[in-house]
């Protein structure tokens, strides 16, 4: 049996790709539920927090660094499209990179950096809040489906590679 050099990273780009997909599920199937049910203010208040407390290393590294290793994949599968598994690798790709990562930096960073701006007391706050919630968790469900995607695909492509 031959050891594709490719293997052992598009098992890391998989993992990377289902450990964010769990994290985005999260948001899809209760975080946001609750903050819903708790008074508008301190639903505010509580996702400006959580917006500021997941830069960190950790996140940013698996979440940006997933999307970093799927395009150096890329790259490398359709130089070798012939290879079991390569197509799958640029499948896998093109699911994480802008189905998550473009689609967040597009969508959810702007959702994000205008409830930071607002003030959860305020009318303005109020009124944002109640799109927020709608508009930032449909596209959450979009970058969560995305990502658990490009995580089986690139399970696959590991698994026949």
């Amino acid at each position: 049996m031959t050891v594709s050099l490719l293997e052992l990273p598009v098992l890391v780009a998989a993992i990377g790709a289902f450990i964010i997909a769990g994290v985005f599920y999260g948001f899809s199937t209760f975080i946001m539920q609750a903050l819903a049910r708790v008074p508008v203010a301190e639903g505010i208040r509580a996702m400006q927090s959580i917006n500021v407390a997941v830069i960190t290393p950790l996140f940013l590294g698996v979440f940006m660094g997933t999307a970093l290793l799927l395009l150096v994949l890329a790259v490398a599968a359709a130089l070798h499209l012939g290879r079991p598994g390569a197509p799958y690798v640029i499948l896998g790709a093109i699911c994480y990179v802008f189905g998550c990562f473009v689609l967040t930096m597009g969508r959810n960073v702007p959702l994000n950096d205008a409830l930071a701006r607002v003030d959860p007391e305020s009318e303005q706050g109020m009124a944002l809040w109640a799109r927020y919630l709608r508009d930032w968790t449909w596209w959450n469900h979009v970058r969560t489906f995305a990502s658990f995607v490009a995580a089986v695909v690139l399970t696959y492509a590991w698994a026949v590679s």
